[in-house]
């Protein structure tokens, strides 16, 4: 089976009614958790931009780096990808490069904050490397004014 292009969903997408849209709506979220997330997100917490920041700052990095230990640096790297994996899926429902550099910033943080950077771990270093790498490109893309901001939080974390 071939799989339609965007545009031809689109034009099929549009030409339906309203109630038959609701449906392949809800079947679309059955099959997927990611379906279901992000038509949460679009529903319920797409107007208020900054909570859901807020509450992915919270609950995905902060209640997760609570539970990383400098003693096993296995297990602190799986969690750390873990809480990057799940800090991306957000990025992608918001679709905002400002909400973009403001999570991997506070990720970064957050990183910096436990000490772990300071165990010589050659994968960790180079996973926080390349989150900074990454805020760089998207504070280039921002309005100059976001930039600016941004750009000293980067700072901040390069040093």
């Amino acid at each position: 089976m071939k799989t339609a292009t965007i545009n031809e969903l689109k034009k099929e997408l549009a030409e339906i009614p309203p109630a038959q849209l609701a449906a392949l709506c809800l079947r679309l979220a059955k099959f997927k958790k990611d379906n279901k997330e992000l038509l949460t997100y679009l529903l319920f917490e797409a107007h208020d931009e900054q909570v859901y920041i807020d509450s992915v700052k919270t609950e995905v990095i902060d209640e997760g780096m609570q539970d990383i230990s400098g003693d096993n640096l296995y297990n602190a790297k799986k969690r750390l990808r873990k809480i990057l994996r799940y800090t991306t899926k957000h990025i992608k429902y918001t679709g905002s490069k400002p909400a973009e550099a403001e999570l991997l910033i506070h990720f970064c943080k957050c990183v910096k904050e436990t000490g772990l950077l300071r165990k010589h771990s050659t994968a960790l270093n180079n996973l926080y490397e390349q989150q900074l790498k990454k805020i760089g490109k998207v504070i280039a893309t921002l309005h100059e004014d976001l930039q600016h901001d941004y750009q000293r939080e980067l700072d901040r974390l390069l040093t």
